[in-house]
């Protein structure tokens, strides 16, 4: 059905009536009749007449649309991968931070240690140097203290010999970022020195040195004792200094004791001290890398998901 507007189009004159003259120009002007078309226009052509200006104010509103869509799609897909590469930065700077922090505990431990290890072979050294002396006293030392009576506490470095502890620095930062799947995200040199640190040959050397090495001269001392000791002596209790008078003559004679004490003293003195040195190096090594590349991510400026200034 034909609507005002329709009439109002053809009626040019607006005089409410359509002349011949105004219909026929109604109907050149509504195009070509689809018959008259060839198969190709008759194809695209809605209605039952083809019109060449609808036919391009449609083309051109088709094409404004899918320009549109592509761009909004592009947009929204380049603002999530954005977003994602943000959030990625942002993981992978707070690693940087929580590994420089975790390395700085690895040297406290790490000196800590080579204290303990300087303490304990000077000690043991010193046992050693003495053990052929002909005195009863000669497996007693003594450490100032200020709460005993004679501001000294005696005791058998050899009664102690049974502690252990083994090399284990804090990783526990490390492991996070391996478990959580962000190890990735850290440059490749940080990435590689990390590992030379956390599972690298230094620190597996000194693990194996200060736990199973360390822990088979122990045993050994504890299977001569239970295996000979108790059968040789009327009691044994390492924990007395009493005993350790009472039978240092018996101890020295004991040849396995003090070699077993021998390969102790040359496994700290040449092995565990050296390689203790080399790891302090190594972490030490890796703060000044994570400084400087924590420093390079800091300088760079992030506007929203965008990077100003890179620096990869």
């Amino acid at each position: 059905m034909a609507s005002k507007g329709d009439f109002d189009k053809i009626d040019t004159n607006k005089d409410g009536v359509i002349s011949e003259e105004e219909y026929a120009n109604a109907r050149e002007s509504a195009g070509i009749e689809k018959e008259k078309l060839n198969w190709f226009l008759r194809l695209i052509t809605l209605g039952d007449r083809f019109d060449i200006k609808d036919f391009f104010d449609r083309f051109k509103k088709s094409i404004v649309e899918f320009i549109i869509l592509v761009f909004g799609v592009t947009v929204s897909f380049g603002i999530e991968q954005q977003g994602g590469e943000s959030d990625n930065r942002s993981d992978g700077i707070e690693n940087l931070v929580n590994l420089r922090e975790e390395i700085d505990k690895m040297i406290d431990y790490t000196e800590t240690y080579i204290e303990q290890i300087d303490w304990v072979t000077d000690l043991y050294k010193k046992q050693y140097e003495k053990w052929e002396i002909n005195n009863d006293s000669i497996f007693i030392d003594f450490q100032d203290d200020d709460e005993e009576p004679d501001g000294k506490y005696y005791f058998a470095p050899m009664g102690i010999y049974v502690q252990r502890d083994p090399f284990d620095p804090p990783r526990v930062s490390f492991d996070a970022i391996k478990l959580d799947g962000t190890f990735r995200l850290m440059p490749k040199e940080v990435g590689l020195k990390m590992t030379e640190i956390y599972d690298g040959t230094e620190l597996r050397y000194l693990i194996e040195n200060t736990g199973k090495k360390e822990e088979r001269y122990v045993n050994q001392f504890i299977d001569q004792i239970a295996n000979k000791w108790v059968y040789d002596l009327p009691w044994v209790d390492v924990d007395y200094n009493e005993f350790w008078i009472q039978n240092r003559k018996y101890i020295q004679n004991d040849k396995f004791i003090k070699y077993n004490l021998y390969k102790r003293l040359d496994l700290w003195e040449w092995s565990v001290k050296e390689q203790l040195q080399q790891y302090k190096t190594s972490l030490l090594e890796s703060t000044v890398m994570l400084d400087s590349v924590i420093a390079v991510r800091d300088s760079e400026i992030e506007i929203i998901w965008w990077v100003l200034n890179p620096k990869d």
